[in-house]
């Protein structure tokens, strides 16, 4: 009997289940369900977080296709934004301080041997000629000038001629079009003309005896480039490549819509309109938004700074059939339009309970282009509600002295 109780207790030890459940690791969670999350982060920065987590979480972030992650906030001193976040921080290893402009998920770093795009995300850099090598057409241009009441003055307009070795000479817009196509607005002040080239190139090309204008915006839409004049004209730009290089170059601009302009207007009450103007694609149109600043004179009667005030939105849309702006209520449900003078997107934000129809802007005004100053020592960035008119500040607590170093904010939109 002892030997028969052994033996069975043999057997019934050899079957007793383990109680000790297996180690578990973020790693065990399915792809599909890691997936599931990943879409509920808005922000680029919780989406790196959660790609550097392991391996397996890493593949499935870069198998899932995402909606896009809010924009970042970028500042010319190297910090950055992740929004909705209000707390700054730097990308590790460069601290991408100093750039002059800002396209997609690119910075722009003008030096005097070449002009350079980076992506702080990606790391990847472009190589752009330097604004000082520039292609010339035709070749044998040359500036022309004439004199009034003993001034020097440029005959009988402002070309590129005119101010092409200015030591203010900036890149206030830039466009990556294609791999193989990015278009520049280079100028003085208000004034600006376009430029192209390929990158890798080495050198821009422009016409040098086309009139300089005042462009306020610069947009690739279907396959063409659009700009936008203070005068509200959107121009087409039309692209050869050139005979000889292959590079690209304008062929010709022509005037798609013909705009009904206005301009600053200063009133007997000390009050004076400003306006800035954006174009933006949103929903499959083109859209052009006038930003109106309200701003006040301090002094009456005497020469003073206008300061800006409050500001009031309106959008159109493109009619390229019928060559007119169209005034629209609405940029889309889901849409929100970032803007800013280096770089404006709309985005759908819907998927993360974001409200559409509302335009979030930046006080991001070039040197040499103010027609007003600012009473508050700080800048931000605001938001308004197309539908109800108002406006509010997203983040109070995100700001940044307002003085020369920082005027260039930025929105940058990450690729995923």
């Amino acid at each position: 009997m002892l030997l028969i109780f052994c033996l069975v207790g043999t057997v019934v030890a050899e079957k007793k289940p383990n109680l000790q459940p297996p180690a578990l690791s973020w790693s065990s969670i399915p792809l599909d369900l890691a997936g599931l999350v990943l879409r509920l982060l808005p922000a680029h920065a919780d989406r790196a977080r959660f790609a550097s987590v392991c391996l397996q979480w890493r593949a499935a972030a870069r198998q899932q296709l995402l909606p896009r992650p809010l924009p970042l906030l970028a500042l010319p001193d190297g910090t950055f934004y992740s929004l909705p976040y209000t707390k700054p921080f730097r990308f590790p290893g460069c601290g991408f301080a100093g750039y002059q402009s800002a396209c997609g998920s690119w910075l722009v770093f003008p030096r005097d041997d070449g002009c350079f795009l980076v992506d702080p995300f990606s790391r990847e850099t472009v190589t752009l000629p330097p604004l000082s090598s520039v292609r010339l057409r035709p070749p044998n241009a040359v500036a022309k000038w004439s004199y009034e009441h003993g001034a020097k003055v440029a005959d009988p307009y402002v070309t590129w001629m005119h101010m092409k070795d200015s030591d203010k000479l900036h890149i206030s817009k830039l466009v990556v079009c294609s791999p193989n196509l990015v278009a520049a607005l280079v100028g003085i002040g208000y004034t600006s003309q376009i430029l192209m080239c390929q990158p890798g190139a080495l050198s821009w090309s422009v016409r040098a005896y086309d009139r300089c204008k005042r462009f306020e915006d610069m947009s690739f839409y279907q396959g063409k480039l659009y700009a936008l004049t203070k005068g509200e004209n959107l121009l087409v730009v039309n692209i050869s490549d050139d005979h000889c290089t292959g590079d690209p170059q304008v062929s010709r601009i022509g005037q798609v819509i013909k705009g009904d302009p206005w301009y600053s207007i200063a009133f007997t009450n000390n009050a004076m309109l400003c306006k800035k103007l954006y174009l933006v694609e949103s929903c499959g149109a083109l859209l052009m938004v006038r930003r109106t600043i309200v701003c006040r004179i301090p002094e009456p009667g005497l020469y003073s700074e206008a300061v800006a005030g409050w500001s009031a939105f309106e959008v159109f849309k493109a009619d390229f059939e019928h060559s007119r702006w169209i005034s629209v209520s609405t940029v889309g449900a889901n849409q929100v339009l970032f803007l800013g003078r280096r770089c404006s997107r709309a985005v759908s934000l819907s998927q993360y309970g974001v409200l559409g129809d509302q335009i979030s802007f930046l006080d991001d005004d070039e040197e040499n282009r103010m027609e007003y100053g600012y009473d508050k020592e700080n800048a931000s960035f605001g938001t308004y509600d197309i539908r109800s008119g108002g406006f509010s500040s997203v983040h109070p607590e995100i700001s940044w002295k307002r003085c020369d170093e920082m005027r260039l904010a930025a929105w940058l939109f990450p690729h995923d």
